[in-house]
């Protein structure tokens, strides 16, 4: 798993200085887990996306943001509350989500949302 800073996360998801509207620089789905060091529920999340990294290795690349670290990447999300966690497809929208998950709720969205759009294409 990869801590993204403002200039990687350009390059690897969306340069929002330069785009007004949404434009993925990824080549495959992605979450990105906007976390802090001090918060609980983000240490509970973050063996769970350990192990999706693991599992769907290949498939989607799962990404870290320290909110403290990366302050104006959090606010130009309007991220409030951590962990707050974006699933970005391929060809859609991103997708917010707030809050601890659990591990079959990460694997339905990455299923439901992430993939969708491969297996179609199969």
């Amino acid at each position: 798993m990869e801590h993204l800073t403002k200039q990687t996360f350009f390059d690897k998801v969306f340069n929002y200085e330069q785009n007004k509207e949404w434009k993925f620089e990824g080549d495959k789905p992605c979450i990105i887990d906007f976390y802090a060091d001090w918060c609980q529920p983000c240490k509970m999340v973050a063996p769970i996306l350990e192990e999706l990294s693991d599992e769907y290795k290949g498939q989607i690349d799962i990404y870290k943001v320290d909110t403290e670290a990366e302050q104006e990447l959090a606010a130009a999300f309007g991220i409030r509350s951590i962990p707050s966690l974006l699933f970005v497809p391929k060809d859609e929208q991103p997708q917010m989500a707030m809050g601890a998950l659990p591990k079959e709720t990460f694997r339905q969205v990455i299923n439901d949302v992430l993939l969708k759009q491969a297996k179609e294409a199969n």
